[in-house]
């Protein structure tokens, strides 16, 4: 019987770090960062990882997450949970970001700003900005299939940060904010009408603050309403410092009054603010909000929230100001139930005949980049670099994953089949600066090196170490990822034994985005039948 108990206490372990994913491919929790503490209680980040300006919603006993994906493709990531701290990447809204003839090339920093996700007489909408164009739309019935083409609701450069409301009377209305980059105007919220069917804005714009009293950089408006006010949460104070501010009104155009319910306080947690107000089943008020972490990128946070007064307070309010700061642990929201541990993915294994959810390419994707198969390893074909390209920042058949923790190791088996001289592959880690150990072929022979490139936006140059002839085209790269994104590289040719290549690197976030990690197959020139690169597996440990 204690034989018989044993195995049943394994099993039950076992189910809980596994979940079972589309055609019943095992789907292995990171190991690196899980938010869900197994007490009833949550730490955060619950996502160490870089989905900026979150927006999510609860529909029935389902919750969904968007965020922003900016050049990055697919975009619009779609993640689910049932219980607010437990999350998985489950699809993208947009498989390719129009203008084609645009986006088909790497546009750092321009592409898919801060959407908004929300659910209307039984349909998902995503409204979203490209700050060079205006505001889009897609909705679908089922966030987990296919999503419609976009939509352009508001033609405009400088658009951004889109929020609709449906209201009560039938009416839909269009909050947004401007960059100030593009539009030559700042700090500033307005408010227009939509056409009942949410697909076209009206020209009766109206502003309903102006930040630059007291509100400096105030953006990412979110419209609600409640008890008879329509709440507009919107953060100021710039990325990395600001604070949530609230507006409310008994009136969608105003006047408007306005509070500040959540900065960093006496915390850790820098700029908390801009994402969403969430109410679970049992009634409990949730926000989200981003964290700024430099090369991690904008990080996500879960904070209890409360009314007052009708006016919200989120994390805890120590002093009773009505202003609260961001917590590191509390209890996990209540929605009826309990549920397992999920996560994200972070390894590959490259056993599925589809490429797992969790990588992105810089670019719209071409179909001769790569391909998936059913044999156990992921191709890359070796691309010409764009004549342009003075390095890396140029190339958009980077295939690249968000830093899934703070701390972790990266570990592939690669198969380097090249069929000319100067064909590469590696291991990248992608950013402003970027450093990879690269593998070419040289005189017939296979070299591993270790390339930095400081200010890689900026056209700088590469640096390279001294090369390391390697015996077999079979070979183990691995990045050791520590604290503040120090990056250190090592190889194997038995994948037991590990050697340490070049120096330590220092990772650096990219345009608005975190810092990258993945693979690229490059080359100089067009040619009929180019090298590849087969990907046996890529795994993430601590």
């Amino acid at each position: 019987m204690k034989f018989k108990h044993l195995i049943v206490a394994v099993l039950l372990l076992v189910s809980c770090q596994l979940s079972f994913g589309q055609g019943n491919e095992i789907k292995v929790n990171s190991s690196v960062w899980i938010a869900d503490n197994g007490d009833g209680t949550y730490k955060n980040p619950i996502l160490h990882t870089d989905y900026s300006d979150p927006d999510v919603i609860r529909v029935e006993d389902d919750y969904y997450m968007t965020s922003s994906s900016f050049n990055c493709v697919p975009g619009l990531p779609i993640l689910h949970s049932k219980d607010m701290v437990n999350w998985e990447l489950v699809n993208y809204a947009l498989q390719k970001q129009p203008p084609f003839d645009v986006y088909d090339k790497p546009q750092h920093e321009n592409g898919v700003w801060a959407p908004c996700i929300r659910y209307h007489d039984n349909e998902f909408y995503i409204y979203y900005p490209d700050p060079d164009y205006g505001i889009y739309m897609v909705k679908t019935k089922d966030p987990r299939g296919i999503w419609s083409a976009p939509i352009m609701v508001k033609e405009g450069k400088g658009l951004i940060d889109p929020t609709p409301l449906w209201d009560d009377d039938g009416k839909v209305y269009l909050a947004y904010a401007f960059a100030g980059s593009r539009a030559g105007i700042k700090s500033l919220l307005a408010i227009c009408t939509l056409n009942l069917e949410g697909t076209l804005a009206n020209n009766d714009d109206v502003i309903i603050i102006d930040g630059h009293e007291g509100e400096s950089t105030i953006e990412g408006p979110k419209l609600y309403k409640r008890n008879g006010f329509y709440y507009v949460f919107a953060p100021a104070g710039g990325v990395p410092t600001g604070w949530q501010t609230v507006l409310r009104s008994k009136n969608i155009y105003g006047p408007y009054e306005k509070r500040k319910v959540m900065d960093q306080g006496k915390s850790s947690i820098n700029g908390p603010h801009q994402g969403a107000w969430v109410q679970t089943q049992t009634g409990e008020d949730w926000f989200f909000h981003f964290q700024d972490k430099g090369a991690y990128g904008r990080i996500v946070h879960l904070q209890p929230m409360k009314w007052i007064k009708d006016w919200p307070v989120i994390g805890i309010d120590k002093d009773g100001d009505g202003t609260g700061e961001p917590v590191m642990k509390y209890k996990k929201p209540n929605v009826g139930k309990s549920f397992a541990v999920k996560t994200i993915e972070d390894s590959d294994e490259f056993n599925s005949p589809s490429l797992g959810l969790q990588w992105q390419w810089h670019a719209n994707p071409q179909v001769y980049w790569g391909f998936p198969s059913s044999m156990g390893y992921y191709t890359m074909y070796c691309r010409p670099m764009p004549k342009e390209a003075a390095n890396l920042f140029d190339v958009g058949n980077l295939l690249l994953q968000k830093f899934p923790a703070e701390e972790f190791t990266a570990t592939t088996k690669m198969t380097f089949n090249a069929r000319f001289d100067e064909e590469q592959t590696g291991l990248l880690i992608m950013g402003l600066d970027y450093s990879y150990l690269k593998v070419k072929q040289s005189k017939g022979a296979l070299y591993l090196s270790q390339v930095i490139c400081k200010n890689a936006d900026k056209k700088g140059l590469e640096t390279e170490s001294d090369a390391a002839k390697l015996k077999n085209n079979t070979f183990y790269l691995q990045v050791k990822v520590s604290v503040v994104g120090v990056c250190d590289f090592l190889y194997s040719e038995d994948g037991v034994k590990f050697k340490s290549v070049g120096s330590s690197f220092t990772a650096r976030e990219g345009k608005w985005i975190g810092a990258k990690l993945g693979f690229l197959a490059l080359r100089n020139g067009n040619i009929n039948d180019a090298g590849s690169v087969r990907i046996d597996w890529f795994r993430i440990t601590k």
